[in-house]
């Protein structure tokens, strides 16, 4: 008699296009069942180049703004984990971003992406909120759906993907929360971005820049983020758009 194997146990459909639908639910599902786990209501998104250098400023300022956020967030009288840092998982920028969450001893979590030049996870992320994804929108999604602020360092193309369609879901009102955004690197998102030129073509409005915050100081981003933080985002935890 043929040995019967249940569909969900079936490697060849599961991987088929026709069990696409159910990969992408899973990608749903399974990061939500972990992060409900450990607690965990939003977080402050951090996005920058995996090639940044652990000797550069970049990566020292954001290791001193994820620590700092994180003690800040650890000091708030709430039985929520709110405002935990997250990033990509990767070197770089997002090493710095969860190494600095980990030195305030605050949870912090890698949301990873599988691709042809495969990137191991720093060895900061909390045991437990590493994730691995597939589809890139199922990644940005989670990264958009828990956020409550988001701090985007110089980086190539996989930040101004992730930062674009974050400015595109605010500007056209897609995303409903508050959602802070600083520009850490003035000179580098000034030579990189010509906003000033968008808006003298028409492309966008002058009202567009004010949907983020540029700044090359950590105390002027940790007062800037905490203060929109206190004022739109304290008193309502939870993943939302």
């Amino acid at each position: 008699m043929a040995k019967r194997t249940k569909a969900y146990h079936d490697a060849g459909f599961i991987n088929s296009k026709d069990a696409r639908a159910l990969r992408i639910l899973a990608e749903y599902l399974e990061p939500k069942a972990r992060f409900e786990a450990h607690g965990l209501d939003d977080t402050i998104v951090f996005y920058g180049s995996a090639r940044t250098r652990p000797d550069s400023k970049y990566y020292e300022a954001a290791r001193r703004l994820a620590f700092r956020l994180t003690q800040w967030s650890k000091a708030l009288e709430s039985k929520e984990r709110r405002f935990v840092v997250a990033t990509g998982g990767g070197p770089g920028i997002m090493e710095a971003a969860n190494r600095g969450a980990s030195e305030a001893k605050g949870l912090t979590a890698g949301i990873g992406i599988s691709i042809p030049i495969e990137q191991t996870d720093n060895e900061y992320i909390t045991r437990g909120l590493s994730f691995h994804f597939h589809y890139f929108f199922m990644r940005k999604f989670w990264f958009a759906y828990l956020a409550k602020a988001m701090v985007a360092f110089p980086g190539g193309f996989g930040t101004l993907d992730e930062l674009f369609e974050t400015l595109t879901l605010v500007q056209t009102k897609k995303m409903k929360k508050p959602m802070p955004i600083v520009l850490f690197g003035t000179e580098y998102w000034d030579d990189v971005i010509d906003f000033e030129a968008l808006v003298r073509h028409g492309m966008i409005n002058a009202e567009d820049g004010k949907l983020f915050y540029r700044t090359d100081s950590v105390d002027q981003a940790f007062d800037w983020l905490v203060a929109q933080l206190t004022e739109h985002a304290l008193g309502k935890p939870g993943a939302t758009l």
